[in-house]
């Protein structure tokens, strides 16, 4: 599961590596000498990637991470530079937001793998993804401020991740932070140390492939879909998203094999 030999599956350029192993897809931001900052091309082959892994039901998890010294850096601000215009920052930020945005609706969990750095939009995408695994040496930041461009759509991630004070000192301070501090305000659910990494995250990801994949896409779906609603509409959606879920024949193996106290086996249907 290391992040640092993996296989390129036709994607452009490299820039984004593939491989599936066992059920999961590793998606490896392969711009080592740029600390993996997400240019076009990296968010093209990215949700490239996430289109033809959201039809594969083979996947049952994505794990995002990254070559070389970082994670991600965030945007990549020299071809920012040399493009500057209204129209392509608008495109460019319509496309990051596209990107994040299909990572929320991807049927499958995706785990984020993180090293290093991760700061501005680097940051954001560990926000994004569902589940986030630190090394003990790892940084996160919201930077932008630094530079006169507040992180304005890192925050959305950020936000609903982490206490609003603690969202609003990163954001205007543009301090990082340290993995263990991450860990603590919610932005990452485990820290271990960097050679740890790979075991810990196969650990997350087999506890959810043997899970069913009809609860588990169910419960993704559903999760974002109610958080952004009021109590009461978020327990209407709630209860009915159950009541369907009841219907599946994977409900009824599980609750047979809880009763029976024997393993299930899992129908996906």
């Amino acid at each position: 599961m290391g992040a640092h030999d993996p296989v390129n599956t036709n994607v452009s350029e490299n820039v984004v590596l593939r491989r599936d192993v066992d059920g999961i897809a590793h998606l490896t931001l392969n711009r080592p000498k740029a600390y993996n900052a997400l240019s076009e091309e990296v968010l093209a082959a990215l949700i490239e990637n996430l289109e033809n892994i959201k039809a594969n039901r083979s996947i049952r998890v994505v794990v995002i991470s990254g070559n070389g010294p970082a994670f991600c850096a965030g945007h990549d601000l020299k071809q920012m530079r040399s493009k500057p215009s209204k129209e392509y920052y608008d495109n460019l930020f319509e496309t990051c937001s596209k990107f994040m945005l299909s990572i929320i609706r991807l049927p499958q969990p995706v785990i984020a793998r993180v090293h290093g750095m991760a700061t501005a939009a680097g940051c954001q995408l560990v926000g994004t993804c569902d589940l986030a695994v630190a090394s003990d040496n790892a940084k996160f930041g919201t930077s932008g401020i630094n530079y006169g461009l507040f992180c304005s759509t890192p925050a959305v991630a950020v936000t609903r991740n982490v206490p609003r004070k603690k969202a609003a000192e990163m954001l205007f301070t543009g301090e990082f932070i340290s993995a263990e501090t991450a860990k603590e305000i919610g932005l990452v659910n485990r820290v271990v140390p960097e050679g740890s990494l790979d075991s810990e995250i196969h650990n997350i990801a087999d506890a959810i492939i043997r899970k069913s994949a009809v609860a588990v896409e169910t419960g993704k779906k559903m999760l974002y879909r109610q958080i952004e609603m009021g109590i009461d509409d978020a327990y209407k959606y709630s209860a009915e998203v159950m009541a369907c879920n009841m219907m599946a024949n994977d409900v009824s193996e599980g609750i047979d094999a809880f009763i029976e106290k024997r393993d299930p086996s899992w129908t996906h249907s």
